[in-house]
C-alpha cells in the first residue's frame, strides 16, 4: 500500500489534532509523559493531569529528585497507578544513568522503566524522527482493519507478524506526523463500535471497510475474566489541631492501589466492627468501583468520634488530604464536592 502513508500524512496536516499541550515540540520529556498519561487514558482526562504535573515537576530532574508519595499524591484519579510508580522510576533512570537526557533512538528508550516498544517508539519517532512503528490499541484497529488482519492478537507471535506489517507500511518522510495521524483516526474516525468509514482517508484501500464488516477487526479471542470483590472500609474521625483529622493507612507497595492512602480496610464487616467494640458506627452508601479485572464493592462505616485507642494509621487533617495520594472513590467519598 505505498499510498497509505501520504494519505494519512495529509489527512493529519488537514483534520488531525494539532493544538493539544505535548504536541508541536520535541522535548521527549513533555512527550514522554503525555504518552504515559495517555495509556489506557481519554485525551480529555489527561489534559488537567498533564499542566499541573509539568506545573509541579517542569523538568525530568525536578520530577526524579520527589518523593514517590508526592507523584502518586498528583496522579490520583487517573488510575492504573503502577503507571505513576514507573513514571518515577523512569525519571530517576534518566537522570542516574543518562545524565538527565533521554535516550535518542526506540532501542534505548526501551531499556527504561515502563517504556514499551510502542510508547518508546512513539517518543522517537516525535522526538527524534526516527522510522518506528508503533501499535497501541488505536493504532491496532485502524492497522488490522485496514488490512483485514485475520490473526488471533490474543497469540504473541500473531501480534508479532502484525508488527512487522506497522513496520512495512512506514512511510519514507513525516513519520512524527503519520503517527499522530494513526492515534487519531483511531481515536476519532476509526471507533471500535462506530467507525465513520466515509471520513476516512484510507476508506479506499481499506480491507475490512470492503468487507462490510470492519468491527470484526481486531480479532482477540482471549477475554479477561472478571470477578467481584467486597470490602468494608472503617472511617475513624476525631478532633485535631487544624480541624477534623482522618485515619488513614497506607496501601502495601505491590497490587491493587499499591502505595496510595486509603481509610483503614477489611474483608468483612464483622472484621471492621470488631475493631472499634462499643463505637456506633453509621454504614454509608456502598461503593461500586470497576478496575480492570474485577468489580469492586466497598461499603464504608463511619465514627465521627474515635476512641481513644483505634488500629495503627496515621492521623491526617481533613485540609491535608490533598497531599495524600487517595484511590478515585475516597476522593469521592471524603470531598464529594
Amino acid at each position: 500500500m505505498p499510498d497509505f502513508g501520504p494519505l494519512v500524512v495529509a489527512w493529519q496536516q488537514r483534520h488531525g489534532r494539532n493544538e493539544l499541550p505535548w504536541q508541536n515540540t520535541r522535548d521527549p520529556y513533555r512527550v514522554w509523559l503525555s504518552e504515559i498519561m495517555l495509556q489506557q487514558t481519554q485525551v480529555t482526562t489527561v489534559l488537567g493531569y498533564y499542566e499541573r504535573f509539568l506545573q509541579r515537576f517542569p523538568t525530568v530532574a525536578e520530577l526524579a529528585a520527589a518523593e514517590l508519595d508526592e507523584v502518586l499524591a498528583l496522579w490520583a484519579g487517573l488510575g492504573y497507578y503502577s503507571r505513576a510508580r514507573n513514571l518515577h522510576a523512569c525519571a530517576r533512570a534518566v537522570v542516574a544513568l543518562h545524565g538527565g537526557r533521554f535516550p535518542p533512538d526506540a532501542a534505548g528508550l526501551q531499556t527504561l522503566p515502563g517504556i514499551g516498544r510502542s510508547t518508546a517508539a512513539a517518543i522517537a519517532a516525535f522526538c527524534y524522527q526516527e522510522r518506528v512503528a508503533i501499535l497501541d490499541g488505536n493504532v491496532k484497529r485502524v492497522l488490522t482493519r485496514v488490512l483485514a488482519f485475520e490473526g488471533d492478537l490474543a497469540s504473541s507471535a500473531v501480534e508479532r507478524r502484525l508488527w512487522d506489517q506497522a513496520s512495512a507500511l512506514l512511510p519514507e518522510q513525516g513519520v512524527d506526523r503519520y503517527t499522530q495521524g494513526l492515534m487519531d483516526l483511531g481515536a476519532t474516525v476509526c471507533t471500535q463500535r462506530s467507525p465513520q468509514c466515509l471520513l476516512c482517508p484510507v476508506q479506499s484501500l481499506c480491507r475490512g471497510s470492503a468487507s462490510g464488516e470492519p468491527t470484526r477487526f481486531p480479532v482477540k479471542t482471549r477475554k479477561l475474566k472478571r470477578s467481584r470483590r467486597e470490602n468494608w472500609w472503617l472511617w475513624l474521625e476525631r478532633p485535631g489541631p487544624a480541624g477534623p483529622e482522618l485515619l488513614l493507612t497506607q496501601r502495601p507497595a505491590t497490587g491493587v492501589w499499591a502505595g496510595l492512602w486509603t481509610l483503614p480496610m477489611f474483608d468483612d464487616e464483622a472484621a471492621a466492627r470488631a475493631q472499634v467494640p462499643g463505637v456506633a458506627l453509621e454504614p454509608l452508601p456502598r461503593i461500586e468501583h470497576a478496575l480492570t479485572h474485577f468489580d469492586w464493592v466497598l461499603h464504608t462505616l463511619r465514627a465521627e468520634a474515635a476512641p481513644a485507642q483505634v488500629l495503627a494509621g496515621q492521623w491526617v487533617a481533613r485540609e491535608q488530604l490533598p497531599a495524600y495520594a487517595l484511590p478515585a472513590p475516597l476522593k469521592k467519598l471524603v470531598d464529594p464536592d
